[in-house]
Parts: C-alpha cells; sequence; structure tokens
C-alpha cells in the first residue's frame, strides 16, 4: 500500500460540532441535527430510554442534555412519543450531547430517523464525546454554561463561541416558564396510551380541573383524563380569581422549567389564594418547588441536578421505595418548610427533599415526575390520591 492510499485509508476528520464550556474548555466532535449554535446549562440525563420523551419535556429548557446511555437514536421517532404540548412554545431542550452517531432505526413504531427529527425541531446535536468524562465533570464541578455550535464545514468562531459561554448568566435567576407556557386557556380529554389501542378519550369526566400551564407534559394530562378529570389547561399568569371561577374541583400545578423563585414572583400569590380557598391541589416539579415557596419555604439551586427515569425516593409514611423519573436542577430546602408543610418524599441518592403535603389542607406535591414518559410506573399511584381528595372533597 502506498504512502497516499494508507493516508486515504485513515482520514483525518474535521470536527464538525464544538461543545465550548464557560471555562474555555473546547470538546470537538461531529455534528447531528440542526446547524447553528445554541447556549445553555449542560446536564447529564441517566435514562436508557425514552430520549423524544426527554428531548420535548418543557422542563428542559434552556439546557443542554448529556445522555449517558450511548445509543441513543436506535429505536428512530414517532408521532406520539412527544410531550410537548404547546408545539407553537419553544422546544424542550436546546441541544444534545452523544457519545455515537446515531444509527439507522429499528423499531416497528419508527416514523423517522432520529438525526432529520432534530433538524425538523430546531435542536443541535453533537456526537463523538466521551459522555463518561463530561459527567464526571459535571458531578465534581456543576453543571457548567456552555455553547453547542454545528457547521457542516466545520468553521466556527471560537472566540466568539467562548465570549458567549462565559457571559451566560446561567438559569439561576432566569423565569423560563414565558417560553413554554400555553398562551390561552384550552380543553384536554385524551387518555393514557393502551397497547394495540393508541390514546383513549375521557366522554364521562367525573372531576372538573384546572391545570395551570407552567410547562406540563403531555402524560401528565393523559393520566389526570384517565382519572375522571375533565381539564381546563390555563396559562402560566392566569389569576386565582379565574381560575376559581371556573368551579374546580381540583387545581394542578405543573412542571417547568427554569428559577423557581423567578416564576414565583406572579405564581406565588395565586397559589397562596388556592390554598385559602380549600380547593384540593396538587402539584408536580415546579408546581412543587412554587407550592413550597407558597407556604414560606425556600429553594435552592442543586449541585449536578436530578434527571433520569431510575431515582429511588423514599415514601416517609409507608417506608416504601419508590423508582421515580426526575427532572430538575433546582429543590426545596427541607430546613426551611414551616410548621404546617410535612416533608413526604426524600430522594435516597442526595436526601433532597421530594415531596411535601400540607396538614389539616387536600394539598400534595412532588418533586419527581409520577407520570414517567419516560420511567416507570411506580408513582401513578398520585394521580388516584389527587382523584380521591376531589372526590371526599366534592362529598363534604
Amino acid at each position: 500500500m502506498t504512502s497516499s492510499e494508507n493516508a486515504s485509508a485513515w482520514p483525518d476528520l474535521k470536527p464538525t460540532a464544538l461543545l465550548v464550556l464557560a471555562d474555555g474548555t473546547v470538546i470537538e466532535g461531529f455534528g447531528l441535527g440542526a446547524e447553528g449554535q445554541a447556549v445553555g446549562e449542560v446536564c447529564f440525563n441517566t435514562a436508557m430510554t425514552g430520549y423524544q420523551e426527554i428531548l420535548t419535556d418543557p422542563s428542559y429548557a434552556g439546557q443542554l442534555i448529556t445522555f449517558t446511555f450511548p445509543h441513543i437514536g436506535n429505536v428512530g421517532t414517532n408521532d406520539e412519543d412527544i410531550e410537548t404540548v404547546n408545539m407553537a412554545a419553544t422546544p424542550g431542550a436546546r441541544g444534545v450531547i452523544l457519545r455515537s452517531a446515531i444509527t439507522s432505526p429499528s423499531n416497528y413504531r419508527a416514523a423517522r430517523h432520529l438525526d432529520a427529527w432534530l433538524r425538523a425541531r430546531g435542536i443541535i446535536g453533537i456526537s463523538g464525546i466521551d459522555t463518561r468524562a463530561l459527567t464526571a465533570l459535571i458531578r465534581t464541578k456543576g453543571m457548567p454554561n456552555a455553547v453547542i455550535a454545528h457547521a457542516k464545514d466545520g468553521h466556527f468562531d471560537l472566540y466568539g463561541l467562548k465570549k458567549e459561554a462565559r457571559e451566560w448568566p446561567g438559569l439561576e435567576g432566569m423565569d423560563l416558564v414565558p417560553m413554554v407556557t400555553s398562551s390561552q386557556r384550552y380543553t384536554w380529554d385524551e387518555t393514557p396510551w393502551e397497547w394495540s389501542k393508541g390514546f383513549g378519550r375521557q366522554d364521562r369526566p367525573e372531576f372538573n380541573v384546572v391545570a395551570v400551564d407552567y410547562g406540563i407534559k403531555r402524560n401528565i394530562l393523559r393520566l389526570l383524563a384517565g382519572e375522571g378529570c375533565k381539564i381546563t389547561v390555563v396559562p402560566a399568569t392566569t389569576s386565582a380569581e379565574d381560575i376559581l371561577a371556573m368551579k374546580p374541583d381540583g387545581i394542578f400545578l405543573s412542571n417547568g422549567p427554569g428559577d423557581p423563585a423567578e416564576t414565583g414572583k406572579y405564581a406565588v400569590p395565586m397559589i397562596r389564594k388556592v390554598i385559602e380557598s380549600g380547593t384540593p391541589t396538587f402539584g408536580i416539579c415546579l408546581g412543587h418547588q412554587m407550592l413550597g415557596l407558597a407556604v414560606g419555604a425556600k429553594t435552592k439551586k442543586m449541585h449536578q441536578g436530578h434527571h433520569g427515569a431510575n431515582h429511588p425516593v423514599r415514601n416517609e409514611a409507608t417506608g416504601k421505595v419508590e423508582i421515580t423519573s426526575m427532572n430538575h436542577g433546582f429543590a426545596v430546602d427541607e430546613t426551611t418548610l414551616p410548621e404546617g408543610a410535612k416533608q413526604t418524599h426524600v430522594s435516597l441518592f442526595d436526601g433532597s427533599n421530594c415531596g411535601i403535603e400540607l396538614e389539616g389542607r387536600p394539598v400534595f406535591s412532588v418533586q419527581y415526575h409520577p407520570e414517567a414518559s419516560p420511567g416507570p410506573r411506580d408513582s401513578h399511584y398520585l394521580f388516584r390520591r389527587f382523584a380521591d381528595l376531589m372526590r371526599e372533597n366534592k362529598q363534604t
């Protein structure tokens, strides 16, 4: 073999994507998805399945997701495994970081290649990254701000990328809910997916529920509908007066992105009035954090956050352990919970607060995602608990 033949057999591949961290670290890789650049906070997700649901979760707004599982994209994408409800709003994750290149899909439900799906949604991706090393960095130093960039010609303004990553203020102090909430109210009646049947419809509702949309996921709405709820979804800034005027049997506070303390500036006054009304109230994730703020607790930024579908949580009342789906970078500071706000669930990874209930009131919330999608169904019972509270409240 001649020297020229040997050179062509081992080509020097030019990087077509960069991940530039705020400290100036530059990680080279190969681009996928949309071209361009996006700035955000880098987190890692440990789920082995459900990448499409994860990437469309509005709670990931402002973040770049590192998947620790190496084979992402192997089952393709479809039109059912999408968690974004408001398709006109900014999609969930700003970027995706992968170990391996995306292979051709192999699944009977696959309708589209992940790369084409990412391009259509404007999500920038990079592959060829040592995701284990990046995950170790996050666990040691915390979630860094970074810019992800993809250019097919491999030309980048490195100075500009470093400057943007360095100067981005980060998620702390940032209200991202306006990017993902609905602009007007709408109703929902779709029920959970069933094998060989697909999604159903709730045509005999028992309860009237108002869901406040801070970035709500579809599967939350489906599980509420599956418990007999007629659901009216309202924008994040809807007043307590407007909500209570709908005479709801229950009020739901949804998940969402960003710093809860910032969103709480307009959400907390509404939540306090809802609590005082005596209406059964259930919160998840951001809704949980803002319920904590509403009763006088404080929230805090986490070092590495919780992102995955395998997080163990202990139910303090029963002692049972639930394996849960999680996605949050902020948490309620359990040391600031006031009298009357009881801690109900605790993370077995780091001891952080994962649930509260108000003593003497039909109000409770959890930090994790009982609707899963992706993840196990250990916590579906919480939707039944909400329905039971509404049923008891209606009877009395």
